[in-house]
């Protein structure tokens, strides 16, 4: 009975000792793949440029040219503290450009992934002994720091065009664990995106969506000045609970419920999103 006590013991340890290496060996390749993406970055610093590109431009647009206007006559239906004027569009808009360069960013991933997988790149590191979610990780965390690098200069130039955020520093960290939240998010589900994709430009076409979606939220213009059908999707649809949210802990705006909806959305597509892309991955390729 000893003997097979010890041996049953000896077992156990053996498969803890082998579950250690193998997580270990894991979070190395995620090191090489994470190095790998970030020196593609670095190589071409144009692919981070165009994530910033278009949100600033939006940000000008629309506190210069549409600030004063959108300001002064949705005064009234702006949340409690914002009383119009371009200056306090530029409170209200804000947040909803910082989520545009988390979607911007999201899809620039799809489009990496959509190469290693056109490329077979992806098809190479199948054969080699490279653990198979460092490949997918290495790509999240890569766009993970360039997602933080272009809301950090996003949030900069909106508070060099009157952007006023009354936040303290654990509303800042708050904030700042909304936004991570989302990349997450958006990140895994443009992995799946560019794993699914047939071609590098539908890669980069399927994600425009989330683009779209600050658009059609509480992001530009408050929901309650949206006609009625609008109106229901802009208040049920995912960015407008996750904009309220930060909205609100960088102005000072009621937050509510938006909090508890904004956590459920971004784990909830984050869990399914990475199911789904390690699903695609590990899928044998069809031969042709």
């Amino acid at each position: 009975m000893s003997t097979l006590t010890l041996d049953g013991d000896r077992d156990g340890l053996g498969r803890g000792a082998r579950g250690a290496e193998h997580r270990s060996h894991a979070l190395v390749h995620a090191r090489v793949m994470l190095r790998r993406n970030l020196r593609h970055l670095q190589r071409y610093p144009s692919l981070t440029l165009m994530v910033m590109l278009m949100p600033l431009v939006f940000l000008l647009l629309f506190v210069y040219v549409f600030g004063g206007t959108l300001g002064s006559g949705l005064g009234s239906g702006m949340p409690a503290g914002l009383h119009g004027g371009r200056a306090a569009y530029a409170d209200y808009v804000a947040p909803a450009l910082i989520l545009m360069s988390v979607a911007a960013a999201a899809q620039g991933t799809a489009i990496a992934v959509a190469q290693d997988m056109t490329e077979g790149v992806i098809a190479r590191f199948r054969t080699m002994a490279v653990a198979r979610s460092a490949v997918l990780t290495g790509h999240v965390v890569a766009a993970t720091i360039q997602t933080l690098v272009g809301v950090a200069v996003v949030t900069a130039a909106a508070i060099g065009v009157g952007f006023r955020p009354h936040a303290d520093p654990a509303e800042w960290l708050a904030a700042l664990g909304v936004v991570l939240l989302l990349t997450l998010a958006v990140t895994w589900l443009c992995v799946g995106l560019g794993l699914s994709a047939k071609s590098v430009e539908t890669a980069s076409n399927s994600p425009m969506f989330l683009i779209l979606l600050p658009f059609l939220g509480s992001g530009f213009v408050p929901t309650a000045s949206l006609p009625a059908g609008m109106r229901w999707f802009a208040e049920y649809e995912p960015f407008t609970p996750v904009n309220e949210t930060l909205r609100g802990l960088l102005t000072g705006t009621r937050i509510g419920d938006n909090l508890v909806i904004t956590l459920a959305w971004c784990l909830g597509v984050a869990a399914l999103s990475y199911a789904w892309s390690r699903r695609l991955y590990e899928r044998e390729p069809k031969p042709r």
